[in-house]
């Protein structure tokens, strides 16, 4: 039985040595040219064979023997935010910072990658491993999967990951079901007829018109989605006006639609356009809607999930497997990986309390444990054995 958590302690300095950089040198999505050609050379260094992707993203793969294929995901883009921990290891370009986790995700890949090649004559099939860019804006995935990353060969499975800053790092957290929302960013535009705020007779006022959308709005998700089903209406942004003696001609909002069933996610689309249209209707307006379609749900499938479980319990013991009762309102574009295969998704710790890593992700002070990496790497790697062996 390979003990797959001593040899990914073995190359610990190598897993943070590769974060470090990765975390220094952070790239917004598509914009990855570096970072892409930094996971390039380790993988011709690798002898792993490897096709470009959705214009940044890597599609690699490790040749085993056998007909099933296991794919392995890591996000590899940042955020547009300022760096503020002043660590030796910083993010040294302004404005931008690997603020959630990416460049541990995209580590973790490359430490599985080092591993499970090592004995690729042991696979009995194949490991693909997808480095997806774009993660946080538009998700990279749905562009590398219409790319046919899933085929040649097909893949049967998928696994990815997510570190936690609310886990405490040496435990793992695992969500059954309904993982993370949909979303569905949407924009209105409500027209009326402008003139003397003295005088509103004589207008259709387009604010008020907005007021009553924006009030009617939440109760699609107060009374007409059962209260047990988490849903979320928000408007984001209101613009309309320029003087306090002026009723505007139109007003605009802008919002997200977020959901975690997809019978909900229709229902609510549809209902937000019937009431905005009747609202403006009886109000003598007129309205523009347009709603995105953006990230699905994230679903976990029960099998994939029992392998990362029993992989997980193997690695850190059974006591640190926390099981999350709650999904996230977040969207997570590995969602699109879990509608075409069955997926596993799980968050890996790496809060340390004594070690001061205790901030949120998408926070100028967000950093890692890096003793979680090793961790990440066994369970990667035990999960993808274990699979393609079973």
């Amino acid at each position: 039985m390979i003990d797959f958590l001593h040899e990914a302690q073995k190359i610990r300095e190598q897993l943070i040595a590769w974060r470090r950089h990765f975390h220094s040198h952070p790239e917004l999505g598509f914009e990855e040219y570096e970072t892409s050609r930094y996971i390039k050379s380790f993988l011709e260094n690798q002898g792993i064979e490897y096709t470009e992707v959705a214009g940044t993203g890597i599609c690699a793969l490790i040749k085993g023997n056998g007909n099933k294929t296991i794919g392995l995901r890591a996000d590899i883009d940042a955020l547009p935010l300022e760096d503020r921990k002043g660590k030796e290891y910083s993010s040294q370009v302004k404005g931008k910072m690997h603020a959630c986790g990416h460049d541990a995700h995209t580590t973790i890949l490359l430490g599985a990658a080092k591993l499970l090649n090592s004995m690729k004559d042991q696979l009995k099939g194949n490991v693909k491993l997808f480095f997806e860019p774009a993660e946080e804006t538009i998700g990279g995935a749905r562009f590398m999967i219409k790319e046919g990353i899933l085929e040649n060969p097909s893949v049967d499975a998928i696994l990815g990951l997510h570190v936690d800053e609310n886990i405490a790092s040496g435990k793992v957290g695992i969500k059954r079901g309904v993982v993370n929302a949909a979303s569905n960013p949407f924009s209105i535009k409500i027209k009326g007829r402008g003139g003397h705020g003295a005088h509103p007779e004589d207008t259709v006022d387009p604010i008020v018109i907005a007021s009553n959308i924006i009030l009617s709005l939440q109760t699609i998700v107060s009374r007409e989605i059962p209260p047990q089903d988490p849903a979320v209406i928000t408007i984001g942004s209101i613009h309309g006006g320029t003087a306090q003696n002026i009723i505007p001609e139109e007003v605009s909002l802008s919002g997200i639609i977020r959901t975690m069933r997809t019978e909900h996610r229709e229902y609510v689309k549809k209902r937000l356009v019937e009431i905005v249209q009747g609202i403006c209707t009886a109000m003598r307006g007129n309205c523009e809607i347009n709603i995105e379609e953006s990230y699905p749900c994230l679903f976990n499938d029960d099998k994939m999930l029992d392998l990362v479980e029993n992989s997980g319990k193997d690695i850190v013991g059974e006591e640190n497997i926390k099981k999350l009762e709650k999904p996230s309102m977040g969207v997570e574009s590995f969602a699109y990986f879990s509608m075409e295969r069955p997926a596993a998704f799980y968050f890996l710790g790496v809060r340390n309390e004594e070690k001061g890593i205790i901030h949120p992700a998408h926070g100028s002070l967000f950093d890692i444990d890096e003793d979680a990496l090793p961790i990440g790497v066994a369970i990667q790697c035990k999960s993808a054995y274990d699979f393609l062996s079973r």
